[in-house]
């Protein structure tokens, strides 16, 4: 092992988990990689590059959906927020964990996850919530004031959980996620201010940004394949195949649970559902590859993508059994309102 290896193993705490007669360097009994790869230099820095343009082009998009009106409503009367925030922050990170502790992951696997579970809600959630017919309101305001929260409150979970994990103190570059956090409210706030002053602009730029992103997203894929090659087989173990599956999963399930046991209406319900369970993916991809030295996270900064394939299909399924069950339900199905009429209290129904 070079001198850089050495560094880098000392700086991430991982010194005890290094094999050295393993080609990657990476031990089987903890699954946990310290990646010795033979990668162009020129290519990790455009992934990098690349990976934040995504992010910005995200985060503009995403602040073209919000405005300022609709946000202010929803902070006077703060309880349907509140409760999101606290599914988002509570129930993700939480699942994460438990996940991280139940498969055994190693340092860099249980980070790699935590980061993910720690991160606020995307902008794909608002995609989500319109399709299931939920409160558009509450979906765009739970996503920026998770945006914002995430400031603080992703170090400081990141720090709590990984008091769980022995040795991993060292793996968290709180600082990179820091900078990584105030970056996107920048551009997010260039959104809105796109919204607010200029908002006939707002959906072309959505429209080219999405555009952007694809052509982006398919880039960094052809360049990410090239560099990570054979070591691919460590994001696809069982151990990540299955977080990947379950995360989102226990997130729809939790959120849709905690916003029914406070009573909040069905349109509610399923928006904080939706909100729980969708990650902002891209945020959680760029922190990986930039905060990361590529040795040390290897493959795993491709684990955004694994899980919003999951996250998709598994959204996308409870979108299709909430369209069968709307259209499978009696008819005639509406509230009951009583009414007095001259002295006589009729049932009526209302649709």
């Amino acid at each position: 092992m070079d001198a850089s290896m050495n560094k880098t193993v000392q700086q991430y705490g991982l010194s005890q988990y290094v094999n050295h007669g393993d080609p990657y360097n990476a031990t089987t009994h903890n699954a946990t990689h310290t990646f010795s790869l033979a990668f162009d230099p020129v290519m990790d820095k455009a992934i990098s590059g690349i990976s934040v343009v995504i992010l910005f082009i995200t985060m503009v998009s995403l602040g073209c959906t919000m405005e300022l009106g609709k946000i202010k409503a929803h902070i006077m009367r703060p309880k349907g927020v509140a409760i999101a925030l606290v599914a988002q922050f509570g129930i993700m990170p939480l699942s994460a964990f438990a996940l991280a502790k139940i498969l055994q992951m190693g340092p860099i696997e249980a980070v790699t996850v935590l980061i993910c579970g720690c991160c606020p809600g995307g902008n794909l959630s608002n995609i989500f919530a319109l399709a299931l017919q939920g409160d558009m309101n509450l979906s765009i305001v739970m996503t920026t004031c998770s945006t914002v929260m995430a400031l603080g409150m992703m170090p400081l979970l990141l720090y709590l959980y990984c008091q769980g994990f022995p040795n991993i103190e060292n793996a968290v570059p709180y600082a990179g996620i820091s900078i990584a956090l105030v970056l996107t409210l920048v551009p997010c706030a260039i959104g809105i201010a796109i919204n607010h002053w200029a908002p006939r602009y707002a959906s072309i730029v959505t429209k080219v940004g999405l555009s952007l992103l694809l052509i982006a997203s398919v880039a960094i894929g052809i360049m990410s394949g090239i560099t990570v090659g054979g070591t691919v087989w460590v994001l696809l173990s069982p151990k990540m195949m299955v977080t990947a599956s379950m995360m989102p999963l226990m997130g729809f399930l939790l959120g849709y649970f905690l916003s029914a046991v406070l009573r909040l209406n069905a349109k509610c319900r399923r928006t904080i559902a939706i909100e729980t369970g969708c990650q902002n993916i891209q945020l959680c991809s760029t922190i990986l590859k930039v905060a990361f030295p590529l040795e040390v996270i290897g493959p795993l900064f491709l684990f955004p993508l694994l899980y919003i394939m999951f996250q998709i299909i598994e959204a996308l399924f409870l979108i299709i059994l909430f369209r069968c069950y709307q259209r499978l339900k009696p008819a005639s199905e509406g509230k009951t309102v009583y009414l007095a009429v001259d002295g006589v209290v009729e049932e009526v129904k209302v649709p």
